[in-house]
This record gives structure tokens, C-alpha cells and sequence, in this order.
């Protein structure tokens, strides 16, 4: 039998009331769901919309995940993940839900530009509204600015993670239907590989003491904290070692003076390690481990996607940017101004739109005006 977890007003009460209000709301009214989490999805967008889609299947809900690309293979383990559907191999049967769902709910992004063409596809959906569609959007998110397209928007910046904000939200309906809050045991564990990836396995933005009793609450669920480390974090390709190490031995500048170290990848050195989705996936943490190294920045080629085309003023490359700190020392605000992104303190990223050299460039000339020397 599975075992129910009670849980203490602190964490209870963390979302506005009136957003828990309207998002039951539109949750009761929904019998058909459909689920959108951002491009190249990582384990918090992944944990995220998994783990809320097993929720609301036990509320007798019909649910289905839409995920704009293909997602790395060290979470197709993840209890559900392989009944996903993949946008860009399968438009026309992820269209047809979409337009046949009664709610969609966002998870883990900020505004549709992020999830691709499925954004284009969502906003011509609500653009029809009210004569020809019937969806109504549920945002849950935890990153800055989040755009003004849904009926109910929670986005709440300091959590760490998207997997944390559903399982909050999930415990505040309980509350508000007056029910025992319960997880079955899918559910707690896509919820808890979305909060242990987003905060690099509890290393960074999880310095608070409400964190730790929702993992305690999953763990007390069953939820194998051991086994989801180790299918993570201990189960890649043997070419994404050997792309580390030619990161570190070969491509990794650093800057001593602020603390900080900065690794390139052109797309030309992606495919010669058969590059995937995921296998950059902590690569920009390395250098954190060296020794008064406080900053550190990952950027990578990639391609612009269709409809990214008008902010790219006609490059066909993107470089993708993520940025990790430590302690007081924010990136956040680097990020948001260099580079038309943000995110949490310790752990931004964001996008340019041309040669990496160019992006190298940027970061070069500026990051001394946003770093600390001592």
C-alpha cells in the first residue's frame, strides 16, 4: 500500500493562494492534458512534466508529454519517459493532441520561444481562441520574466527547480480540496530527478532547509535516491568521457585574475565525439572543482531551430551558454545582459546568435565589468 506523506504548512503555503485556486480550476475542468517542456530537455524538464503527468493520471485524467526534440538517453529510464512524444519526429500526432486537449501545461520555461516550433504551434492555438480552440494553459516555472501567455502563471524564481514547484503546487490542491496529500511512488521519483539535476545533486541553490524535508518526504516515499544518482550521473557514453576530457585538456581558458574559467565547442569538435543530446549535460561544472575557480562558463554551437529564424537575423548558428558560480557571486545578471538570458544566482545560461567566436569575444570583453577579483 502506498504510503502517504502529510505535509507541514511551510511548504505548503509557499504559492499564492489565489494561483493555486485558479490552477485547480483549470485542473478539474480538464478530462484531456497535454504537457510542453523546453528544448533539448533536461532532468528537471523531464521531471517535471513526468512527474505531474503521473499525477494527474491518478486524477482520472487523459495525458500526454510533448517534448520539442529528443532527450538525452540517461533519462529514458524515467518511470514514462518512453511514452513521450518527440515533436520533431512526430508533428502531425502531437499537433492533433494539442488541438484536441482541453489544458496544456508549461513546465520548466519561460515563454514559448524556448520550447521551438511547438511554440509556434501553441501560439496559434491560443491565437484562435475563442472561436476555434478550447485549450487553456497552465504555466508552472522557476526562471526570471516569464511571458504573458498563459491563464495561470506560477513562476517562482527562487525555486531551484520546475520538479519542485509541481510537487508544492500538487500539495497546495490537496490542501485546498481538503484531501491526504499522497504520491505514488512514479510520480516522487521523476519529481526528485528534476530537483537533484537542476541543483547539480544539491551542490548549488539548495542551501535551505525546506528542500530537504520534500526529499525527505520523497526518499519516505520509496523514492531510491542511490539508484536515480547512479542512472544520471553514472551511465554515459564512453565518447562523452573522452569529449570531457578534450574540454579540459584542450579547450578550457582560464582567467585567474576573476576567478574564472571559460570552455568552447565549436559544432565541427561536437561531431567528432558523435555529440547527442545530453552529453553536454555538466560539462560546465568541471571547472568548479579546481581551486579558487569560482565562475565558469560552457558555450557550444548548435542550430538554429525555424522558428528562432527572426531573432537570428540570419545566422544559421546559435551558441548556447550556461554559466555556474559559487557562493555570493552572481551570473544571472551576466547572462541576462551579454547574452538575452538569466536564470538562478549560481546556475543562468542564455543564447547568441553567430560564430562562437563571436560569443567567446563577448565574454571576453565584458565578463571583468560582472566578476569579483577576490
Amino acid at each position: 500500500m502506498q504510503k502517504k506523506v502529510y505535509l507541514c504548512s511551510m511548504i505548503s503555503e509557499k504559492i499564492a493562494k489565489h494561483l493555486v485556486i485558479g490552477a485547480d480550476k483549470l485542473i478539474s475542468q480538464a478530462s484531456n492534458v497535454v504537457i510542453l517542456t523546453h528544448l533539448s530537455p533536461d532532468g528537471d524538464a523531464m521531471g517535471s512534466s513526468l512527474g505531474f503527468k503521473h499525477w494527474l493520471i491518478r486524477q482520472g485524467k487523459k495525458v500526454n508529454v510533448v517534448v520539442p526534440n529528443v532527450f538525452p538517453d540517461f533519462l529514458h529510464w524515467m518511470p514514462g519517459a518512453a511514452d513521450d512524444l518527440v515533436y520533431e519526429n512526430s508533428k502531425l500526432q502531437a499537433d492533433e493532441l494539442m488541438e484536441q486537449a482541453d489544458l496544456i501545461i508549461c513546465t520548466d520555461f519561460n515563454e514559448p520561444k524556448r520550447i521551438g516550433t511547438l511554440g509556434d504551434k501553441l501560439m496559434n492555438l491560443l491565437e484562435s481562441r475563442p472561436t476555434l480552440s478550447r485549450q487553456s494553459v497552465l504555466l508552472v516555472d522557476h526562471h526570471l520574466f516569464p511571458a504573458d501567455f498563459a491563464d495561470v502563471t506560477i513562476s517562482y524564481p527562487d525555486s531551484p527547480s520546475a520538479s519542485e514547484l509541481v510537487y508544492r503546487l500538487i500539495s497546495q490542491i490537496s490542501v485546498l480540496r481538503q484531501q491526504p496529500f499522497s504520491l505514488d511512488l512514479d510520480t516522487a521519483t521523476c519529481l526528485y530527478t528534476g530537483m537533484m539535476t537542476d541543483t547539480g545533486n544539491f551542490s548549488f541553490n539548495s542551501n535551505y532547509p525546506e528542500m530537504y524535508e520534500i526529499v525527505g518526504n520523497l526518499v519516505g516515499i520509496g523514492v531510491n535516491k542511490d539508484a536515480v544518482y547512479n542512472a544520471v550521473f553514472n551511465s554515459y557514453k564512453a565518447d562523452r568521457m573522452r569529449l570531457m576530457g578534450f574540454c579540459l585538456y584542450q579547450k578550457m581558458r582560464i582567467f585567474p585574475e576573476y576567478h574564472t574559467a571559460l570552455i568552447f565547442l565549436s559544432r565541427k569538435e561536437l561531431y567528432r565525439f558523435n555529440f547527442q543530446s545530453g552529453d553536454a549535460e555538466g560539462i560546465v561544472n568541471l571547472p568548479l572543482q579546481i581551486k579558487d575557480v569560482y565562475y565558469s562558463c560552457f558555450m557550444r554551437e548548435d542550430k538554429v531551430y525555424p522558428s528562432e529564424v527572426s531573432q537570428a537575423g540570419g545566422s544559421n548558428i546559435k551558441v548556447k551558454i550556461s554559466m555556474r558560480s559559487q557562493g555570493d557571486r552572481p551570473v544571472n545578471t551576466f547572462c541576462h545582459d551579454i547574452f538575452n538570458g538569466g536564470g538562478h544566482m549560481n546556475a543562468s545560461g542564455g543564447e547568441y546568435y553567430g560564430p562562437i567566436a563571436e560569443a567567446v569575444k563577448l565574454f571576453v570583453d565584458n565578463y571583468a565589468n560582472f566578476f569579483r577579483q577576490d
